[in-house]
């Protein structure tokens, strides 16, 4: 720790294990906003962020939103209230605190879970939408609050899990200006004084054709660089201007 706090500004590149010690993570980045270093993104960004539960807040500021059903655990019995509930025969779900689709299942109503499932700790229950194995994930990268790149994944091999350690593949697109407008709302609904440093809007197509957000992901979401030809200079511009 000592060693970091030599440093005047801390990205947070990949602790994509941190939601294994959430607690101890949030600590380390307090210590480290103590000692003088600007954190990116600030601490109180972090630990918003660290609870799927912001999904809600955004919704009722407006967001348009995947139907969810929040739970404290869930097993075998939740599943079945949630396909009755939402009137499908498939769903997801999800740990409140997860990332990388870590602890996340999905289950079809005539296919249950194995004997002895459950997820032990907070949890979400959704619907699945076709339109991510149909049309596939849509990531909308922002630095400073500012667009830089757009990318559709998509699953592949008959898998529904967009990322690519499942096989998912990432194309680069130009969006739509009806959802590149959808990705800055809500940007524009995070409850913060001033846009993060980097921010990546993953949303999916709702039956109606409208852009709803999966997450807002502020902590530490893969940014596709290869896919955005300014991202390195929009970063470095702002990197600096934190700086003062």
């Amino acid at each position: 720790m000592d060693q970091l706090a030599a440093f005047d500004l801390a990205y947070l590149g990949t602790p994509w294990d941190y939601t294994e010690a959430k607690d101890e993570f949030l600590a380390r980045l307090e210590a480290l906003a103590a000692a003088g270093v600007t954190v990116c993104n600030p601490v109180e960004v972090i630990r918003w962020n660290s609870d799927k539960l912001y999904l809600r807040e955004l919704e009722k500021r407006g967001a348009d939103s995947i139907p969810t059903l929040w739970a404290e655990s869930a097993g075998p019995q939740d599943l079945l209230a949630a396909f009755d509930h939402f009137g499908c025969d498939r769903v997801v779900v999800k740990r409140r605190v997860g990332a990388g689709a870590v602890g996340q299942d999905s289950f079809a109503r005539e296919s249950p879970p194995p004997p002895g499932w459950r997820i032990d700790q907070p949890a979400m229950i959704q619907p699945f939408l076709p339109a991510i194995q149909n049309e596939g994930e849509h990531s909308f990268i922002f630095v400073d609050g500012r667009f830089s790149h757009g990318l559709i994944k998509r699953a592949t091999g008959g898998d529904y899990r967009i990322q690519s350690l499942y096989g998912g593949i990432e194309v680069a697109v130009d969006p739509a200006p009806a959802d590149r407008r959808a990705a800055e709302a809500i940007m524009a609904m995070l409850p913060f004084g001033e846009a993060p440093l980097y921010a990546r809007i993953d949303m999916v197509r709702l039956p109606g054709g409208e852009l709803a957000v999966i997450e807002a992901e502020l902590i530490e979401p893969y940014l596709y660089p290869l896919q955005g030809p300014d991202f390195g200079r929009l970063l470095a511009d702002a990197m600096l201007r934190r700086l003062g």
